[in-house]
């Protein structure tokens, strides 16, 4: 009997209709709603993405999954049916989101002191959020949206190292790291398995994008990483691996019912018996040329429009031309901006303000790195990029302005449409979680713009990491690193921003509530040793318009 490897995942949901995703153990008619299709196979792997869209708007309709006509979903084991709750273009949404989650083992039945390995980890936010919304103690999110490092390709677990020392020699290289698409389908089942994590991505529909673990530490950070570990003999079978993995589990679930219709990939791949070659292909294409894809893409809920950047994959890193999107991506980022829009909300792993003295640390690196005060200083600013991972948006000046540039014609209301009540800008990958109020610096201050950086759901800096962190991101260290940014010519940034809230170094998982023009962020983290291990705790809720309904506290 065929069986569910992995899912169902709900993810997408709009009035009318919604699409799943499996994973089953062998080809086989899936069946959801009274809808069909056949899976497609992919190096012996067998996956389906279901659209069904006959749905009734507003409704909350339970479902099953049925593999060649025997129902394999939901299992018997106490916890609520997987529903499909369908929207009616509300004004009103609740969007939860965070990032860089090491998944496994979930704690359990833990006593007053914690084992050394939960204690080191902390309690996954995003469990605890899913034994709370089981047990009716928070209201039910329209999304769940997870900013990076969905799996760990360079940090596995004993589980996914046992995996790999039964089908390879560990003292080869990539030795404990995922080497291929088979060890990147392990990775994820391992990191979605977890009966928990499972009911909810079964009920709550995901949005997701990668960042640099779901590939490689410092993924990207420059054309000369890029160049040295092209010249290794194993990274062609991991780059291609990550990308294969990602295109099925990741970016197909990402886009809507439109964007589906238009996925070429998605068709040629059902239509080969063996898809495996042709993926690859693609994969091999989708790392050697930014514009050969595009992972970007947008989410509406009601009068909301969401937008996902890809800070990874779309970056053009030829010498002096370093940018961190590509221009024809960029472009469409920009198109779809545009609208009578409540909010705009901007997805981006990399947080684009970051704490000011790391802003003009990294500024100023990228000039050095450029050659700015000669070539032997641009190689130990190399060397310093990657050891402290000088990657983000201010590493990227250029995009950075012109990120600001695009903030201002949102924020004034591009092509006559009119200004949005906030425009927000999501961020993770930091280890760390603040809030900030962003200063355009233009005459008008009607759109307020915010951003709120959350993460991790579950892989906590250590202390000696913590108070780096605290230390380049100090008023001392800011005074430093601008005049040193000065002196090598890097113009100031054209922005302002300053933290509504100081840093927290939590678990953490954020709580987004938006209704019609006004909007709450409520950041919360997961218990510590001594608390309820299924309980979030909250640490602080923000405003984020001038809507007289919000609240802070």
């Amino acid at each position: 009997m065929t069986e569910l490897v992995l899912g169902p995942m709900l993810r997408y949901v709009g009035d009318e209709s919604a699409t799943f995703w499996v994973e089953t153990s062998a080809p086989c008619e899936v069946e959801i709603l009274g809808h069909s299709d056949r899976t497609f196979t992919v190096e012996g792997h067998h996956y389906a993405l279901l659209l069904v869209d006959d749905l009734v708007p507003a409704t909350v309709t339970p479902y099953d999954v049925r593999l060649d006509g025997a129902a394999v979903w939901p299992p018997d084991d106490g916890r609520p049916t997987s529903v499909v709750r369908t929207r009616a273009n509300q004004r009103q949404s609740r969007l939860v989101f965070g990032s860089c989650r090491i998944g496994t083992p979930e704690p359990a039945e833990l006593g007053a002191q914690w084992p050394d390995e939960v204690r080191k980890l902390g309690i996954d936010t995003l469990w605890t959020y899913a034994k709370q919304l089981q047990r009716g103690e928070s209201e039910w999110p329209d999304a769940v949206l997870l900013l990076g490092d969905q799996v760990y390709a360079d940090e596995v677990s004993p589980a996914t190292l046992d995996f790999i020392r039964s089908r390879r020699d560990i003292d080869q290289p990539p030795g404990e790291q995922i080497a291929d698409f088979e060890e990147y389908t392990h990775l994820y089942a391992e990191s979605w398995s977890d009966p928990d994590i499972r009911w909810l991505f079964s009920t709550v529909p995901t949005a997701m994008i990668f960042d640099d673990h779901d590939v490689h530490d410092d993924w990207n950070i420059s054309w000369r990483w890029v160049q040295e570990m092209r010249e290794r003999p194993w990274w062609e079978a991991r780059i291609t691996g990550a990308f294969m993995s990602y295109w099925i589990y990741q970016h197909i679930g990402n886009l809507s019912p439109p964007e589906l219709a238009e996925e070429e990939m998605l068709e040629l791949v059902k239509g080969d018996e063996y898809a495996g070659p042709r993926l690859r292909r693609a994969a091999h294409m989708w790392d050697r040329e930014s514009a050969a894809s595009r992972w970007a893409y947008y989410r509406d809920f009601g009068d909301t429009r969401l937008i996902v950047l890809d800070s990874r994959a779309a970056r053009v890193l030829a010498d002096r031309k370093r940018e961190m999107v590509d221009e024809e991506e960029w472009d469409w980022i920009v198109d779809h901006s545009v609208g009578a829009f409540d909010h705009v909300i901007i997805a981006s792993t990399l947080p684009v303000f970051m704490p000011r003295g790391i802003h003009h640390l990294q500024a100023w690196n990228e000039a050095l790195c450029e050659g700015r005060w000669g070539q032997k200083l641009a190689a130990l600013s190399e060397r310093l990029r990657r050891v402290v991972d000088l990657e983000h948006w201010s590493a990227f000046n250029q995009s950075f302005e012109r990120l600001c540039d695009w903030l201002r014609r949102i924020a004034a209301g591009a092509e006559n449409a009119p200004a949005p009540a906030s425009i927000l800008v999501l961020g993770g990958d930091i280890h760390c979680t603040y809030v900030s109020e962003v200063d355009l610096r233009t005459r008008e201050r009607a759109c307020r713009v915010v951003q709120i950086v959350c993460s991790p759901f579950r892989n906590p800096l250590t202390p000696k990491e913590r108070r780096v962190v605290r230390a380049t991101g100090s008023r001392a260290s800011e005074v430093v690193f601008r005049a040193l940014a000065r002196l090598a010519g890097v113009a100031p940034p054209s922005a302002r921003w300053r933290r509504l809230h100081a840093e927290r170094f939590d678990n953490s998982i954020g709580e987004l509530v938006l209704d019609e023009r006004s909007a709450i962020v409520t950041i919360l983290r997961s218990a510590q040793e001594g608390e309820d291990t299924e309980r979030l705790v909250a640490l602080h809720t923000t405003e984020l318009t001038n809507d007289p309904r919000s609240a802070t506290s």
